[in-house]
């Protein structure tokens, strides 16, 4: 079945049920349906049809997710591009994908085509959503549903091309471990542009249930994020760990009890730092669940908590297969691995991409970059990326794990680690957020890494900066570290 079937099956069965809903405005599914339609009509008058791209340049709105649908609908597929992009980064993203069509804002317009001039047609989001007739093209699943762009190794963004069957079949398996009724409320915290909205939005559509968007100025905003789960009674919770984190250091979530609403809580995109999942445990009796896979497969491992995982000094396990694919880890020497093992993550199935765009089709299984564990039950650790697997003084050093070491410190709420210099003279720096009225000291820290990790695992340096730096996803932004790395520039002391 197509993704957009999802709305429209919805539509059908709960007509007048909340859709989509941001604090500023909302559509029931019916308005939905009918502004995809209204949208899909303007999008024909230009020739978008099955197999086109429209890049889609807008913040997180009703009428964006609107849009979308009515790209789905013509057989096309959507581009999203996060709205605070600037125009030459947009500009590119539409030449790379050969767009049709860029629909957008109004006042953006005139932005962009000093970009791209009559190279490619504009669509104003905000246009009048005049009724139309509705419209549903025949859809394979191996068409094109959506593309992501993701930050490229070379500093051109690559293009993640996901079909409906790549997309169903996650959004179907989330389904069932979910198990959403009608009535519950999705959080959608995720910008449109990473692959953890497509939960948000899709698993919440095949149930008929609504999705609560937050807006992106929110997205960091401790204090606003608590009282948005709280005022919107929020119940299948997804984000990155960062997001609860901050949430829990500085919005005062775990000062107030958890909301009786609240019964699942997913996390994906970055190990969760072990005792800020222990405070989150202790405050919630919520299912929780981390979600581990890169854009290019979506979630293709999970694993349910355990009480017993809370008792771990690192992060919870990535857990077992997910979504109908088959995962497997592969040692330096081409073997594959058994329990107690570390190698490289491969995945096969039917979530992995069929490429890039632009680039040769993805052919056989998915090389994730990611090291990882087998476990004695054969569920899967995270190690760490094989891009993180530096080498200091003839050493090869695994910067997750010197993380996870420090973030099981007590008085420690995240950590990172980067290298600084090269051959004899790389060291490692640590950067470290302290929790709030914990006494740290650089000395007590090293004496922790000390006791857990060989001597040429123990971090040379170990500055305090807190909040760390994130990028536009949230995670830990590895590349501004580095650059803070570098002798002499300011750093912060701990809180006290």
């Amino acid at each position: 079945m197509s993704l957009h079937q999802l709305v429209i099956d919805a539509a059908a069965r709960r007509p007048d049920a909340p859709a989509v809903s941001t604090p500023s405005g909302s559509l029931s599914y019916a308005e939905l349906d009918a502004a995809a339609d209204a949208i899909a009509a303007r999008l024909v008058r230009h020739g978008v049809g099955r197999g086109d791209r429209v890049v889609l340049w807008a913040g997180k709105s009703p009428a964006t997710v609107a849009a979308m649908q009515a790209v789905l609908r013509l057989g096309a597929a959507y581009v999203p591009v996060d709205g605070s992009s600037p125009p030459a980064r947009v500009a590119t993203i539409v030449r790379d994908c050969a767009a049709a069509v860029v629909l957008t804002n109004g006042e953006k317009i005139s932005r962009l085509s000093a970009e791209l001039g009559e190279q490619v047609r504009y669509e104003d989001l905000d246009g009048p959503y005049d009724p139309a007739p509705a419209v549903n093209a025949d859809t394979a699943p191996e068409d094109l549903a959506y593309i992501l762009y993701t930050s490229g190794s070379t500093g051109v963004p690559k293009g993640v091309c996901l079909t409906h069957e790549n997309a169903r079949a996650f959004v179907d398996w989330a389904y069932d471990v979910l198990a959403p009724e009608p009535d519950d409320r999705f959080a959608n915290h995720a910008p449109f542009t990473f692959d953890l909205s497509v939960l948000d939005l899709y698993a919440a559509f095949r149930a008929g249930a609504s999705v609560h968007l937050i807006p992106a100025e929110l997205s960091f905003a401790p204090k606003q994020l608590v009282e948005f789960v709280h005022e919107q009674q929020i119940t299948i919770w997804y984000s990155v760990p960062s997001a609860l984190a901050v949430m829990m250091r500085h919005g005062g979530l775990l000062e107030r009890p958890a909301p009786d609403s609240l019964h699942t809580v997913l996390f994906a995109g970055e190990p969760f730092a072990i005792g800020q999942l222990r405070d989150l445990a202790a405050w919630t009796n919520a299912r929780m669940m981390n979600l581990y896979g890169p854009t290019e497969t979506n979630v293709c491992t999970y694993h349910v908590v355990r009480k017993e995982d809370l008792g771990r000094d690192r992060p919870v396990p990535i857990g077992v297969a997910a979504s109908g694919d088959r995962v497997w880890v592969v040692r330096d020497d081409g073997i594959i691995a058994t329990a107690g093992e570390e190698g490289e993550l491969l995945v096969d199935g039917p979530t992995v991409m069929p490429g890039y765009w632009g680039h040769p089709p993805q052919r056989g299984p998915y090389s994730t970059g990611d090291i990882v564990k087998v476990l004695l039950d054969g569920t899967l650790d995270y190690v760490g990326r094989r891009d993180h697997m530096v080498k200091v003084r003839g050493h090869r050093v695994e910067l997750g794990e010197i993380e996870a070491v420090l973030e099981n410190h007590p008085g420690v709420a995240e950590a990172a680690a980067v290298t600084v210099g090269e051959g004899v003279d790389t060291r490692l720096v640590a950067f470290v957020a302290a929790r709030p009225g914990a006494d740290l000291g650089v000395l007590a820290l090293r004496q922790h890494l000390a006791e857990h990790l060989p001597r040429y695992m123990v971090a040379d340096e170990v500055r305090f900066l807190s909040p760390l730096p994130r990028n536009g996803n949230g995670k830990i932004d590895r590349t501004a570290l580095a650059a803070r790395a570098v002798p002499n520039l300011p750093t912060e002391r701990p809180v006290r």
